[in-house]
């Protein structure tokens, strides 16, 4: 009954889905790339024709994360799935994006045994101006399938940092310099799970793993949503 007054809608075009779609309409089904093996084994970024293991920015740049996992390209079509999720009120698409990251890679997240799942947190002003997080939004999507807890209250933005996206790569690191702070002593996890809608050049995952090491988290894992391509 609630689908016949709220029908599914695909996550790329907005059109409604047919009772055989899921997520992803027949039309759009061919604009979405799903990132393939062989992916680099740090970040989780497609690896090109002669590279193996690494791709060339996880070679050049040391990360605060043991590894990570990504599900999508992040090309025009997932560029406009999470715009109209963050900005145009399409929060519902969050249940889709949680179930697609639990198939993709339940038994991996299984395998690196998260005691949390921790959401990339906004600043408390851009969180007032949207009104949500959305990567807390997933969080709680993947948490449904996963039965792995959502911890909101362990990572925190103490600094409105510029849009990232603005920026370039030494701007995006000097960007997120103290952007976070811990709980405090109240983060006893071992091991966390770090998700976000999209991961570029890898700053905000490490600014917040950096972080979180420094209260105690052991490991750290990441998966996003999209990821941006192996340049």
């Amino acid at each position: 009954m609630l689908d016949l007054i709220f029908p599914p809608r695909c996550i790329v075009c907005d059109g409604v889905l047919k009772t055989t779609e899921k997520g992803i309409c027949a039309g759009c089904r061919g604009g979405v790339h799903r990132i393939t093996e062989p992916v680099c084994r740090r970040c989780g970024k497609e690896l090109g024709y002669f590279e193996d293991t690494f791709c060339k920015d996880c070679r050049m740049h040391r990360h605060a994360f043991e590894s990570g996992k990504a599900l999508f390209l992040y090309n025009d079509a997932m560029r406009k799935s999470i715009y109209r999720f963050k900005y145009a009120g399409r929060k519902e698409y969050a249940a889709y994006y949680g179930e697609a990251l639990a198939d993709a890679f339940g038994e991996w997240i299984a395998s690196v045994s998260p005691d949390a799942i921790v959401p990339i947190p906004l600043h408390e002003k851009r969180l007032r101006e949207r009104g949500f997080n959305q990567a807390e939004l997933i969080a709680h999507a993947l948490s449904d399938h996963l039965a792995i807890p959502v911890r909101n209250d362990v990572l925190f933005r103490r600094i409105a940092t510029r849009k990232q996206k603005e920026l370039n790569v030494s701007e995006r690191e000097n960007n997120l310099k103290k952007a976070f702070k811990s709980g405090g002593n109240d983060v006893k996890l071992d091991t966390v799970l770090l998700i976000d809608d999209i991961y570029t050049t890898g700053s905000t995952m490490d600014a917040a793993a950096a972080c979180l090491k420094r209260s105690g988290v052991r490991r750290v894992h990441t998966v996003s949503l999209c990821i941006g391509r192996n340049i």
